[in-house]
């Protein structure tokens, strides 16, 4: 097999692609045959040693991954060698083959692409947990997405509109907001360009939005909450600004409103039967053709250096996906 080995987290310049022995399979794990692996902000600090997750030298990095089961281990008896699986396992997907836990594969339903399964788990699981569950959005509610052109926000605005609620998109450019609104947002936002705490009043006729939906930080994270209606909900996923705000705590007394932390990982470890239940529901949708990954473009694995520069450029719409 051949992957990219990361033996030295100081960032993507240190990755080889090299020829690796092809490993077998323990009990309860499984060989997949790699076919397409996205790209994660995630996969990016893990190299760089900034993640909370730090895997043991050397390992190929590579959080989400679909492909081709080609051995199982003692004991796997719910996959079969030749069936489709999407996987989220944290590392090995930048390679030809990768073993996995078998509790951490997805079977996949006829007719869904490599491409696309391999884009799909971490940002519909995270849309999902944060809107359904954490969120609890009801039909008729406003939602904020911030940063809504990257993976989490096309996904969010997604979920959103099969929930049923009104979806307004902040994005950093005109065509990013134009991507928006092709994929069901009813009302954009350039925040490079406007201000936001106005576009926002001028959009709910002074209301707010019911729930944000940040996974950006930042300078962006203060005027939303100011901006968010009575008993709103500002749900906290992650910081791709790289600046994690400190919020003035009064906002949210003043506004009865609730920050609400979303970490989709956990939620899977503590709530093992809700995750699955919610992971078949998105495949679900997924076939009725409610829901599907934005794609910015698909580039062979032996290019993931110049698939992280082009994530690092922040033109990136929807998510990068790598083939072999």
């Amino acid at each position: 097999m051949q992957a990219w080995l990361c033996e030295n987290p100081v960032g993507v310049e240190a990755l080889q692609w090299k020829e690796l022995p092809t490993p077998q399979p323990k009990a309860g794990e499984v060989l997949v045959e790699i076919k397409a692996a996205s790209l994660n902000f995630p996969d990016l600090l893990i190299v760089q040693n900034k993640y909370q997750h730090k895997p043991a030298l050397p390992f190929v990095p590579g959080s989400e991954y679909a492909g081709v089961i080609a051995a199982v281990g003692e004991g796997v008896t719910q996959l079969k060698v030749g069936q489709s699986v999407a996987c989220l396992s944290g590392t090995g997907g930048f390679a030809t083959h990768t073993v996995a836990p078998a509790a951490l594969c997805l079977p996949l339903p006829p007719g869904f692409p490599h491409e696309d399964a391999a884009a799909f788990i971490m940002i519909y699981a995270t849309a999902h947990h944060a809107l359904v569950d954490r969120g609890q959005v009801k039909p008729g509610e406003t939602v904020l997405v911030l940063g809504a052109a990257g993976g989490v926000g096309t996904s969010a605005i997604q979920v959103a509109k099969v929930i049923g609620a009104r979806v307004i998109a902040a994005a950093s450019t005109d065509d990013k907001c134009e991507l928006c609104k092709t994929i069901g947002a009813d009302a954009t936002i350039n925040y490079s360009r406007e201000n936001l705490r106005d576009a926002l009043k001028a959009l709910t006729d002074g209301k707010g939005p019911d729930v944000v939906y940040d996974p950006v930080g930042g300078d962006l994270a203060e005027p939303a909450l100011r901006s968010i209606a009575w008993r709103g909900r500002y749900l906290i996923i992650g910081f791709a600004s790289g600046t994690i705000p400190a919020l003035p705590l009064n906002l949210p007394l003043l506004k009865g409103a609730s920050l609400v932390g979303v970490f989709w990982g956990s939620f899977s470890r503590h709530e093992p039967k809700a995750n699955a239940a919610m992971l078949a529901e998105l495949a679900r949708w997924y076939g009725e053709g409610r829901i599907k990954p934005v794609i910015d473009r698909v580039m062979p694995m032996a290019e993931l250096p110049a698939a992280f520069a082009h994530m690092g450029s922040r033109t990136v719409k929807g998510k990068l996906v790598l083939v072999n």
